[in-house]
């Protein structure tokens, strides 16, 4: 179950309200206390736009349908793999649609939280490049969510099966078209923050317990593409968001680190005469 936006926004008021104090009290407090305080408010920030953000729709959801049409076709043009077929060679082990269909349900958050947790307490350093990271793709994918697009279990006419609504469990009530959040297939949410998880834990640890992260990744391109929630090209787009995010993080550190580098004008003429 999500927090709403208002309780969010609490938890963000409290968190601020204790930092603000132990921003004044040397010791633990100080130390601890506050930087914690400040980094849990930001997390909760980002949660509550992202929540936001999920409640507005640009178009309508009649569209919807036609758009999947363009997705499946667009694949087909570019020849990647046919959903429907992978589907349907998993579909001859139904308990491993089920357990699928509640890696989906279960593992969309809890990972992402545990990798947080993770980078705040062994690399602390680290945890403000990928807590922006997660701002960035979140936000961006989020806002591209505006336009409704059907996933793969809308089609039956393209051999595709609703492994949820057949097997089980399920996260979503029927409702269908009806229902905005069943048309959120593009860009895929899940592996956007699968990737990121993913690859920040094998670029931050040097442990082998960091290709836990990876395999995650895998298992949540996987679990979306087999049970028929997302396209393949709706993580291809998620990646991608999250790839721009990475880049230009990179690029802007270059240019700090050179413009820290560079001497300031004067100086660099005086060099320049001396020699």
């Amino acid at each position: 179950m999500w927090l709403s936006v208002t309780v969010s926004m609490w938890v963000v008021a409290f968190l601020v309200v204790v930092w603000l104090f132990a921003r004044r009290h040397e010791g633990a407090w100080q130390r601890q206390v506050a930087p914690l305080c400040k980094e849990s408010a930001l997390v909760f920030l980002i949660y509550a736009t992202w929540r936001k953000l999920g409640a507005v729709t640009l178009v309508g959801t009649g569209d919807a349908y036609g758009r999947g049409r363009w997705v499946w076709h667009v694949e087909r043009w570019v020849h990647l793999p046919n959903e429907a077929t992978l589907q349907r060679w998993a579909l001859h082990a139904t308990w491993f649609i089920r357990f699928m269909n509640t890696y989906y349900i279960v593992f969309h958050v809890a990972p992402l939280g545990i990798f947080l947790v993770w980078l705040y307490v062994r690399h602390r350093d680290s945890f403000a490049h990928w807590r922006n990271q997660l701002a960035f793709v979140s936000i961006v994918c989020q806002c591209i969510l505006f336009i409704p697009l059907a996933p793969p279990r809308f089609f039956p006419n393209f051999g595709f099966v609703d492994t949820a609504a057949r097997y089980g469990p399920s996260v979503y009530h029927s409702g269908g078209f009806q229902d905005p959040g069943q048309l959120a297939a593009m860009p895929s949410m899940h592996v956007a923050w699968a990737m990121l998880v993913g690859i920040g834990t094998v670029s931050v640890s040097r442990s082998r317990w960091r290709w836990i992260g990876a395999a995650h990744t895998v298992s949540t391109v996987l679990a979306v593409t087999l049970t028929g929630y997302h396209w393949l090209l709706d993580g291809i787009v998620a990646t991608a968001v999250l790839l721009v995010g990475m880049a230009t993080a990179a690029w802007w550190n270059r240019q700090r680190t050179r413009t820290v580098d560079e001497p300031p004008l004067e100086l660099a003429d005086q060099l320049a005469d001396a020699t």
